[in-house]
């Protein structure tokens, strides 16, 4: 359902030039890696998108993700001197050694999701507690240590959540987690005020691996009807988070921002 690169734009193929809008600044991507879930040719995912374009802005980025080799790969990418940090965003450890490690930040972006389950029938608590840990809990703890970290010098926080956060679909436990965010990051933008921005980023339908993953799952994810006549880019993903991240958005706070080509307002018919 993407249509072809060459229809496009070059932000949405990830090919337009860096404007400099985060020069001088310093970024944590938490999840700024990817799992490519065994396929040949996959797309960029939103994390490594994300790093990638930062840096192409004149940002200094650190890649933090559970897996080495990811995050490694997405510092390949980038080139220079990108910092990486191995980590479990679901511990109040592994983050505050993220944070530690990062040393002084101007941005954070908290990229983080996974599911399990299936329907209430079909979700244990160890799913549930899982889930809300891995989506949850990280955001809080990012949250929470990004506030600190940044309280002195100013900066943004945004989390990426999902418009599962705004559809029923049969994944509870995941839904939740992503509804949730929308109550952490109004918390926290009144507590960082007015120093710290924070909001929330909920992408649709978008061609990263995962994607195609849960494509492969349930053929029905391709038919959905989406306004915009196709899923959204990684690119397009790393864009919105980059407004919400430069001093474009100086005055966004608290606030949740859907890309999703028209989905969760569109006709379904």
């Amino acid at each position: 359902m993407l249509a072809a690169m060459t229809t496009l734009t070059e932000e949405a193929r990830g090919e337009a030039p860096g404007r400099g809008r985060l020069t001088g600044r310093r970024v944590l991507v938490v999840g700024g890696g990817q799992f490519d879930h065994g396929l040949e040719d996959p797309p960029i995912g939103n994390g490594r998108a994300m790093s990638v374009l930062f840096a192409r802005e004149g940002a200094s980025v650190v890649v933090a993700d559970i897996h080495t080799a990811s995050a490694e790969a997405t510092a390949a990418l980038i080139g220079g001197e990108t910092t990486i940090i191995t980590a479990d965003a679901s511990t109040e450890e592994g983050v505050t050694a993220m944070f530690e490690q990062a040393g002084a930040v101007d941005g954070v972006v908290l990229n983080v999701g996974i599911g399990a389950g299936f329907a209430l029938r079909g979700t244990s608590v160890e799913d549930w507690d899982r889930v809300m840990a891995v989506n949850l809990r990280s955001a809080f703890l990012g949250c929470k240590l990004g506030l600190a970290a940044m309280r002195e010098r100013g900066g943004a926080i945004v989390m990426i959540g999902s418009v599962a956060a705004r559809e029923v679909m049969p994944w509870p436990a995941y839904s939740t987690s992503k509804v949730a965010l929308e109550a952490l990051c109004r918390q926290a933008s009144v507590e960082g005020a007015p120093g710290v921005r924070v909001n929330v980023l909920h992408p649709g339908l978008i061609d990263t691996p995962l994607g195609r993953m849960a494509s492969s799952v349930s053929s029905r994810r391709e038919q959905v009807r989406i306004p915009a006549g196709r899923q959204g880019t990684a690119w397009e993903v790393a864009y919105a988070a980059l407004f919400l991240l430069s001093g474009e958005a100086s005055y966004v706070t608290g606030q949740c921002l859907l890309v999703d080509g028209g989905l969760t307002t569109g006709p379904r018919a």
